[in-house]
């Protein structure tokens, strides 16, 4: 009777043909879809005792920034195994994620196999994207959000960071690390040749255009171009099972489908 908290480790929890122990899971475990279906405590990083302890978990698997901190010393103190799992920015990262859950749920040689499988995709993306040429490379910039006109995007050692690397893309944003507001003069100083965001619906959407229209998306080459890429939020950041295809898309994306066909024709 497992809860898990943060989406990566649910994905990986499935994964590892675990889906069966599940009990409940927390907002952001939204893949695969039959998961929705389980009790939701709320988001992990903003839970309440009462919330987690009301499905009444044998184990709570959690990612490390699951929170507040609060709510995590009452939980570690009710004596529930509370193993935390590290978060992840690169491909090592993903695999030692897999490697904690597999331990945690006594299933090391599934999670062997399944690392050894991840592996060997995200090899397979890194020798994809090493055939781009420096110059060529493109510069992204991942807006989180834009509430208010306030542009917030993702600096160094963040997952957008992370997968724009691996997609071999340059992160637009390296003069600080996570994730801040940048003014529009230092957002069209980045000149970043694609605009990143997440796919998002209801009051977060943002319109194409009104996006390149905003006064410090118009003077770069992405709004010359019209580059908008939108990708789920759990797969594009969730550094899990399906991030090297997730680079894979973005890829493609980024440098279009001859770019991704040249690079993987062995001829």
């Amino acid at each position: 009777d497992v809860l898990s908290l943060g989406g990566s480790v649910t994905e990986i929890v499935v994964a590892l043909g675990q889906g069966h122990r599940l009990k409940a899971r927390d907002t952001t475990s939204t893949y695969p879809p039959e998961v929705t279906d389980l009790p939701d405590v709320g988001y992990a990083r903003a839970l309440s005792p009462e919330g987690v302890l009301s499905v009444d978990p044998s184990h709570i698997l959690a990612i490390e920034d699951a929170g507040p901190p609060e709510t995590i010393e009452v939980l570690k103190a009710s004596g529930i195994p509370f193993p935390s799992v590290p978060d992840a920015q690169d491909g090592p990262g993903i695999l030692r994620k897999i490697a904690v859950v597999g331990e945690a749920l006594g299933t090391a040689d599934e999670a062997d196999a399944l690392i050894a499988e991840t592996r060997t995709a995200l090899d397979a993306v890194r020798a994809q994207t090493a055939r781009i040429a420096p110059e060529n490379r493109k510069r992204v910039l991942f807006i989180l959000s834009l509430q208010g006109g306030r542009i917030l995007v993702g600096g160094r050692e963040t997952q957008a960071a992370g997968i724009i690397e691996m997609a071999g893309g340059i992160n637009a944003v390296d003069a600080f690390t996570g994730y801040k507001q940048m003014t529009d003069e230092a957002v069209s100083k980045a000149a970043p040749d694609v605009i990143l965001m997440m796919d998002r619906g209801g009051d977060h959407a943002v319109e194409k255009d009104a996006l390149l229209d905003m006064p410090a998306i118009r003077a770069t080459p992405a709004a010359r171009s019209g580059s908008v890429i939108r990708m789920q939020g759990l797969y594009l950041l969730g550094f899990g099972p399906r991030t090297a295809q997730a680079a894979r898309d973005l890829n493609t994306a980024i440098y279009g489908t001859a770019q991704a066909r040249d690079d993987t024709d062995p001829s």
